[in-house]
């Protein structure tokens, strides 16, 4: 407030004007405010914003935005314009209420002149508010947005202390951001899909996604009400195999749910651990990755979730369609080892109770062991005698079935053994690799190509 050089507008909507409120609170607002206003009522927010399908959105965020910002140049341009930068903070949020359950959320944003008379710059957020009790979710939402106006107005140089910053004085039990978008001439070297690798590594949010496009996406916007296959992997590149993977499961699956609403989402799934190279995680080959992916067209999810009940758990969390996850044999034989379940007090019980809880299934994709010209499939898995019984209940109820239709052809393929192939210059590597994914890699040197 004591900062002459910021001056600006709030505009909130939902679960009271709480950031806005701190600046009151601490005294000298009128050194940072000029104007706060609150639509709660519908008409009015229409009359003011336009209309619009849903109150809580990316959409009408940001046309509370634009106006709010347009205006405050409007009329003030002429006597602090010279001196001031401007910005608009605007908030559209649903905290938890005495008469709904649903997820309680919302959308921040700013726009912002990193100069007086400087065209603005934007930063818009999605965040779930996780406390159960209304005062608290209201008390974190002014928190965190007192956080977002220091970080877009003083740290905008350096976007990764931009995400820190948002968890000052706040815990990612009270409240998790798990979109982010730079807009604008000060973030024009800024690719919004390191930015939400940000979110994930700085342990922000536990999963993020972004679209074939490179457009960075809030989860419910891609997964609500729509049946999902998800397929977890390196991608370091995607190969034939893993792409017959997708191609024959998502086959399979629209197949056996035809009479689900919605046309069912793929998701290429990576975990910092697929990203991470001796613990360090480069975000050039991390852009390579997703940019091969985009060319497929396929959706890329990135998560924190090492084991799979959490990553059902969240896609259960966005959709009440199927959802399915393909994976190879051998990662299926892994998710029956009891060691990674020793943290759980139920051990796999609980682990697979959590995960299958939902009707998930699991699409597998056979591999040939020892003999080359023998294929082992799902029914023919071995596990520990003491969960045949458990194996045999998962795979009688068609929670666990094997992928139909695959190619022989593409079973010997092997990601490193393509990319040790691609940084060597040995041109055998090609036709293991979709063709719009050799012609990336070899157009942009991508993964260390040797021609």
């Amino acid at each position: 407030n004591l900062d002459a050089a910021h001056y600006g507008t709030f505009a909130e909507i939902g679960a009271g004007q709480e950031v806005a409120r701190w600046f009151f609170r601490v005294g000298a607002a009128s050194g940072t405010i000029a104007t706060t206003m609150s639509a709660y009522d519908a008409t009015v927010s229409d009359a003011i914003y336009g209309p619009t399908e849903r109150y809580v959105s990316r959409q009408r965020l940001v046309k509370m935005l634009a106006h709010e910002y347009d205006l405050l140049c409007e009329r003030l341009e002429a006597t602090r314009g010279a001196e001031a930068k401007f910005f608009a903070f605007a908030d559209t949020v649903t905290a938890r209420s005495f008469t709904r359950r649903e997820e309680t959320h919302g959308w921040m944003g700013i726009r912002f002149q990193t100069a007086p008379k400087a065209p603005p710059s934007q930063i818009i957020v999605h965040v779930r508010m996780l406390d159960r009790e209304n005062l608290l979710q209201q008390e974190a939402l002014g928190v965190i947005g007192v956080n977002f106006i220091h970080a877009a107005l003083y740290l905008h140089p350096d976007p990764a202390k931009v995400v820190a910053a948002f968890m000052d004085n706040l815990t990612t039990e009270r409240i998790e951001v798990d979109m982010i978008k730079f807009d604008g001439p000060a973030f024009a070297g800024v690719d919004n899909r390191v930015m939400s690798l940000q979110l994930v590594q700085q342990g922000l949010t536990e999963a993020t996604m972004f679209t074939a496009d490179g457009e960075v996406a809030q989860a419910a916007d891609v997964l609500h009400k729509r049946p999902i296959l998800v397929v977890r992997g390196s991608f370091r590149p995607i190969t034939n195999a893993t792409l017959d993977v997708i191609d024959c499961a998502r086959e399979q699956f629209a197949r056996q749910h035809r009479n689900q609403a919605g046309t069912a989402v793929v998701l290429t799934e990576m975990t910092l651990r697929h990203l991470a190279e001796q613990d360090v995680i480069d975000p050039r080959d991390f852009l390579d990755r997703a940019d091969t992916l985009g060319s497929l067209g396929l959706t890329v999810l990135v998560s924190n979730y090492a084991r799979y009940f959490r990553l059902a758990a969240y896609l259960v969390r966005h959709t009440k369609q199927q959802v399915a996850i393909a994976m190879g044999l051998r990662r299926l034989r892994e998710m029956f080892d009891d060691k990674y379940y020793s943290d759980l007090d139920g051990g796999i019980l609980e682990a697979f109770g959590r995960m299958f809880k939902n009707d998930l299934k699991l699409y597998i994709y056979p591999v040939s062991e020892g003999d080359p010209a023998r294929l082992v499939t799902a029914r023919e898995l071995a596990v520990a005698p003491h969960l045949r019984h458990l194996y045999a209940h998962l795979l009688q109820n068609g929670h666990i079935a094997d992928i139909a239709g695959h190619h022989r052809e593409y079973q010997d393929i092997r990601a490193r053994d393509v990319l040790s192939r691609i940084r060597t210059g040995d041109q055998k590597w090609e036709p293991m690799v979709p063709a719009p994914v050799v012609r990336m890699v070899k157009e942009r040197k991508l993964f260390g190509w040797r021609g």
